[in-house]
């Protein structure tokens, strides 16, 4: 009795929306009120291909929509208890993030709704009380707000971050890093939206991790193809922009494992074909511990030729930012280690001075038939 009457309520209610949003076109406001409230319907139909072309129109031909649109959303999603339409509102905003340019008042818009609290993504206080486990769908929508929430902040980070120069290497680094960092992040809030419980076994939600799943292809391949680039040049960096990129290497050999894993939960649940998967590269243990033995190495005598004038206060300084990365037991053999993962390097020249380091670490990302010539960044990274 109480599923029918909800049902029943639920339908009146998504009739009087859709007056409202007729009403509101009639009095010359727009339709975007309209084609929101259709394309988010209470139903487990995919959401339409059509709105979205709709929205993206209007958009380009009146830009005070995307105003408009931020306002309906904010209203819409923000009061929603049904998980089928809070879900559909976010997909129809990826869609959009996904398919405007950079420059379009959309994203604009966004930001301003975003920073003063009207559309709330992270936190995301949605709560579902439209299934008989809302338990699941809760936390699937407020996963996926997450990782739409990191997205739409790319624009701030673009915003803020400073052109640079290409004389100037140090910055071009640290605007790599960054990135590389961000996207990490991106692949760490992609995994959160893994569902559970009922919600796993939805149709709707499936087609969500479709669009979500096949957006973090793109991120991994943009990921592989960068760090690629960073280790190569690993050893020419500055000592801080070297610990900062292997901290990523790091976690990329953690966050690989959990990739991995996740992928082939995806591969079993049907969520794309497996084809489209990339390969996920799993970087021992033994590879990190050899690269931070060389990075410790490679500064120690750096260090002893340029910073042995140092004052006390400096070398505790130094000291205390060498801290190894990781923990080693004392026991393990360095020479074995080494050799297992770098072809080698040249040793002193020239009267026995060292001019350079010449160190091929072994490169676990650097496969060419998974890097692409030009990936295009689906996020705006």
């Amino acid at each position: 009795m109480n599923k029918r009457f909800q049902q029943a309520f639920t339908a009146l209610k998504e009739h009087t929306c859709v007056n409202y949003a007729k009403l509101a076109t009639a009095g010359g406001l727009g339709n975007v009120d309209l084609i929101l409230v259709k394309a988010t319907a209470p139903n487990d139909l995919p959401l339409p291909d059509k709105y979205a072309h709709q929205l993206q129109k209007l958009f380009t031909i009146s830009p005070p929509c995307c105003r408009a649109f931020s306002l309906s959303f904010a209203r819409r999603f923000g009061k929603t208890r049904n998980w089928r339409v809070a879900l559909k509102c976010l997909l129809l905003l990826h869609r959009l993030l996904r398919s405007l340019p950079e420059d379009s008042p959309f994203r604009t818009e966004l930001m301003i709704h975003r920073s003063n609290g009207s559309i709330s993504l992270h936190p995301c206080r949605f709560q579902d009380v439209s299934s008989s486990n809302p338990e699941s769908f809760t936390m699937f929508i407020r996963s996926y707000a997450h990782l739409l929430d990191e997205i739409s902040t790319e624009d701030d980070h673009r915003s803020r971050m400073p052109e640079s120069s290409p004389d100037d290497e140090t910055e071009e680094t640290g605007r790599v890093l960054e990135v590389l960092q961000r996207i990490q992040s991106l692949i760490d809030r992609v995994m959160d939206c893994r569902p559970s419980g009922k919600a796993a076994r939805s149709l709707l939600i499936q087609t969500a991790m479709k669009h979500i799943i096949r957006d973090s292809f793109v991120c991994y391949t943009v990921f592989r193809k960068d760090i690629v680039l960073v280790l190569e040049n690993l050893f020419q960096m500055p000592y801080r922009s070297c610990i900062s990129a292997f901290g990523i290497y790091k976690k990329a050999a953690l966050q690989g494992n959990q990739l991995w894993e996740f992928y082939q939960w995806c591969k079993l649940m049907g969520v794309c074909g497996s084809y489209e998967y990339p390969f996920v590269d799993r970087i021992p243990l033994i590879q990190i511990q050899a690269l931070e033995s060389f990075i410790k190495g490679m500064w120690e005598m750096t260090d002893e030729d340029d910073h042995r004038s140092s004052s006390s206060d400096e070398d505790d300084d130094d000291d205390e930012e060498r801290e190894p990365l990781i923990q080693v037991d004392e026991s393990d053999n360095w020479e074995d280690i080494l050799e297992a993962s770098i072809d080698g390097f040249n040793d002193r020249s020239h009267g026995g001075e060292c001019d350079e380091w010449m160190i091929q670490v072994y490169n676990p990302f650097h496969h060419a038939k998974y890097v692409c010539s030009d990936p295009k960044y689906p996020w705006g990274l």
